[in-house]
């Protein structure tokens, strides 16, 4: 089905929202930062912020008015998500990191106040969890340092989709894990393109796969401490994560 009337993407994204926001608010979020200077909240830097496709509304609940643009590809559906982050205070701009990428970033550097821009590299038609190379282009064309973020739940619907779109179950536990700066060199080659599209990709499963593990035992991080809590939303925010593995993009 296409959302892309005006009024049919207002509607639909409005009653998503509340309805997200319900669930969300049930769950028990955790998000442990290698680097805490990353917390989209917080960060005084431009950034690109990478996550799975399955996981494209997790932005919407950061703290409201968080300076994070989202690059939401140009397909009718993404209407909706667009309209869901008009509610909670964020702005997107349409596009793809290979189309209409280039109008986007325009967009995007007159933002000042928006600095961290947030890209689903597997979208908008997949292949699931297969990053594609536009994104570590524009990182190494722009030279903004990417952190990625892994996302996990405790036994979640997952729904007959492409992406296999996650929707937490109520009372359940959320963990974030984010990476710290991974700057990628400029005037990559095309083979240099594919190493750091190929390590990356790696990295960002490790993450989720770390991100959805935390979840499901529940257990606690070593050194654990805490760093701010959102005054409107569920996420506690972790210190230094001791005992997940990042490994080296390079």
């Amino acid at each position: 089905m296409q959302f892309s009337h005006p009024f049919l993407a207002r509607t639909f994204g409005f009653l998503g929202t509340v309805s997200f926001r319900m669930l969300i608010g049930s769950v028990n979020f955790k998000w442990a930062f290698y680097d805490p200077d990353v917390d989209p909240n917080v960060a005084a830097r431009r950034l690109i912020l990478m996550f799975w496709h399955e996981h494209i509304l997790c932005p919407l609940f950061f703290r409201r008015h968080s300076p994070v643009t989202m690059l939401l590809s140009q397909h009718g559906d993404a209407e909706i998500v667009n309209q869901a982050a008009q509610f909670v205070g964020m702005k997107c701009i349409r596009g793809s990191s290979s189309h209409g990428a280039v109008s986007a970033l325009k967009k995007f550097i007159q933002l000042p106040e928006h600095n961290i821009l947030a890209i689903v590299p597997d979208g908008p038609r997949g292949p699931y969890r297969q990053l594609a190379a536009g994104g570590i282009f524009l990182a190494s064309k722009l030279q903004l340092p990417i952190v990625l973020l892994g996302v996990g739940y405790d036994r979640p619907w997952r729904m007959p989709t492409w992406d296999r779109f996650v929707v937490p179950r109520p009372f359940s536990r959320g963990r974030i894990i984010s990476s710290p700066t991974i700057h990628v060199p400029e005037k990559l080659s095309r083979d240099g393109l594919e190493h750091y599209r190929h390590k990356i990709e790696t990295l960002l499963s490790r993450l989720t796969d770390e991100a959805e593990h935390w979840a499901v035992s529940g257990e606690p991080l070593a050194g654990e401490s805490i760093v701010c809590m959102g005054p409107k939303s569920s996420l506690t925010y972790y210190g230094h994560s001791q005992q997940a593995y990042i490994g080296n993009a390079d």
